[in-house]
C-alpha cells in the first residue's frame, strides 16, 4: 500500500510541475486519483466493502462538484448581463494599494455570509472587471485566497471544516465567532498590508466604460441581485432545511435560469442564447471541476487506505501538546484536503476528551480553515481561484505562500493570547 503514497506524490510534483511538464494539472491529478484506488482495490480483500466505500467518497465528492457547478454557472450569468459592471462603477478607488484593502475586507466578511468557495468565485470575477494587468490579477488573486479562507474560518457557514465541527456538536455558532474573529482578521489583514505596501502610489488605468441601452442596465441590475440573493439565500436554505448546501445551490441555479428565460423571452432567439444559463455552462472552467475531482479522489484514497487516520495519531504520539496538534494538521491541510483531515480528528479526539467550545476544537478550526491558503490547491477557493485566473502552481508558491504562513502564525499567537487573557 505504500505504492498509493509514492503515485500521490509523484501526482503531486506533476501539478506543481505543470508549465514545464505542458500538461494539464486537471490530467494529472485524475490519473493520481484513479490510479490511487486501484492500488487500494487491488490491495482490498473485501471488493464489495471497497466500493462501497468508494461510491461513499464519490457522493461527497459529487456534493463539492455540483455546488462547484452551481456557483460557477451563477457568477458566469451574472458576468454575461454585465451585473458586475454596477459593482465596478461604484469602487472609485484608483489607487491599486487601496483597491487591495477594499477587495481584501470585502471578501473577508462576504467570505463568512457566504462561504468561502463562493466568494472566491465572486471575487475573482469582480477582479478580472477590475484590472487589465495579469501581474496585478495575480496578485490579487492569492490575496482573495487568504482573505476567503480567513473569513471563512470564523464563521459556522463560511468553511466545510468550521460547518463539520459545528455540525458534529464541537463547537457553537455564537461561541466560535467570538473566539475567532479577531484571529482571523489578522490572517488575513498582514498579508494584506505587506501587498498593498507593494502597490503603494500605484495607479490602475481605468477600464473602458460598457456603452449599454436602459433595458441592457435595467436586467443586468435583475441578474446582478437575483444572483447575489440567491447565492446568500444557500446557507439559510442549509440552515431551515439541514439539505446538504449544493441542494440549495442546485435550487438557486434553477430559479435563475427561471429568472432569466423570462427576461429574455421577447427577443430573438438567436440574441436570447448569448444569455442563457446553457451559453454560461459551455464558459465555465470545466477542466478546474475535473481537476478538483481528481484531487479529491486521491485524498479519499489515502484517508480509506487509513494514512491520513495514522498520521492523526502519529502526530499526536510525537506532538503531545494539543495547540501543536491543531497546528500541524492546519499546516498538513495545505498538503492534503482539510476535510478528511478534521474528519479524522473528529474521530480519533471524542467530546468526552475535548468537550464543547473546548480551545483545541476552536484552535482546529482556526489552523484547518486558514493553513490551506499556503498552497493554491490547499483549500477548495484556491483551487477555483487557479482555474479561473490560471495562477501558476509554482508562482503561488514563491509569492504568495509565505504571506499566507505569516497571517496564519499571527493568527494563532493571537488566539493563544486571548486564551491567556
Amino acid at each position: 500500500m505504500f505504492l498509493t503514497l509514492i503515485i500521490f506524490v509523484l501526482g503531486y510534483l506533476a501539478i506543481a510541475f505543470e508549465h514545464p511538464l505542458k500538461l494539464n494539472k486537471a490530467a494529472s491529478a485524475l490519473i493520481t486519483g484513479v490510479l490511487c484506488w486501484t492500488i487500494y482495490f487491488v490491495h482490498s480483500v473485501e471488493i464489495h466493502a471497497a466500493t462501497d466505500e468508494l461510491l461513499h467518497h464519490v457522493g461527497e465528492i459529487a456534493s463539492i462538484l455540483f455546488f462547484l457547478l452551481g456557483a460557477m454557472t451563477i457568477v458566469e450569468l451574472i458576468d454575461s448581463h454585465d451585473g458586475f459592471d454596477l459593482i465596478t462603477q461604484k469602487i472609485t478607488a484608483t489607487d491599486k494599494g487601496k483597491l487591495l484593502l477594499i477587495v481584501t475586507v470585502v471578501t473577508f466578511f462576504l467570505s463568512a455570509l457566504l462561504d468561502n468557495l463562493t466568494t472566491a468565485i465572486v471575487m475573482t470575477s469582480l477582479l478580472a472587471k477590475l484590472l487589465n494587468n495579469k501581474s496585478d490579477k495575480l496578485w490579487f488573486a492569492g490575496m482573495v485566497v487568504i482573505a476567503a479562507n480567513a473569513g471563512g474560518a470564523w464563521s459556522p457557514l463560511g468553511d466545510v471544516t468550521t460547518t463539520m465541527l459545528w455540525i458534529g456538536k464541537q463547537i457553537t455558532a455564537v461561541n466560535i465567532i467570538k473566539q475567532l474573529i479577531l484571529p482571523s482578521i489578522l490572517v488575513a489583514a498582514i498579508p494584506a498590508a505587506i501587498v498593498a505596501a507593494r502597490f503603494k502610489g500605484k495607479k490602475i488605468s481605468s477600464m473602458p466604460q460598457l456603452v449599454r441601452t436602459e433595458k441592457e442596465k435595467k436586467d443586468g441590475r435583475i441578474v446582478l441581485f437575483s444572483g447575489v440573493g440567491l447565492l446568500l439565500f444557500v446557507p439559510v436554505f442549509k440552515t431551515v432545511t439541514h439539505l446538504p448546501p449544493f441542494m440549495g445551490m442546485l435550487l438557486a441555479l434553477g430559479l435563475m435560469w427561471i429568472i432569466t428565460t423570462v427576461i429574455h423571452k421577447s427577443k430573438e432567439p438567436e440574441i436570447a442564447e448569448k444569455y442563457t444559463v446553457a451559453k454560461a455552462l459551455q464558459k465555465v472552467d470545466t477542466p478546474s471541476i475535473l481537476f478538483f475531482l481528481g484531487i479529491l479522489l486521491a485524498v479519499s484514497a489515502l484517508q480509506s487506505a487509513g494514512y491520513l487516520k495514522e498520521l492523526a495519531v502519529a502526530l499526536t504520539q510525537t506532538l503531545k501538546n494539543d495547540y501543536l496538534i491543531a497546528t500541524a494538521l492546519g499546516l498538513l491541510s495545505a498538503l492534503v484536503d482539510n476535510v478528511p483531515l478534521v474528519a479524522a480528528s473528529q474521530g480519533m479526539f471524542d467530546l468526552a476528551t475535548y468537550p464543547t467550545d473546548h480551545p483545541f476544537w476552536e484552535m482546529l478550526a482556526l489552523t484547518t480553515g486558514t493553513g490551506g491558503s499556503a498552497i493554491i490547491i490547499g483549500s477548495a477557493a484556491g483551487v477555483a481561484v487557479m482555474g479561473i485566473e490560471q495562477v501558476d502552481f509554482m508562482w503561488y508558491l514563491k509569492k504568495i505562500s509565505w504571506l499566507a504562513l505569516i497571517g496564519f502564525a499571527a493568527g494563532i499567537a493571537v488566539y493563544l493570547l486571548q486564551l491567556q487573557f
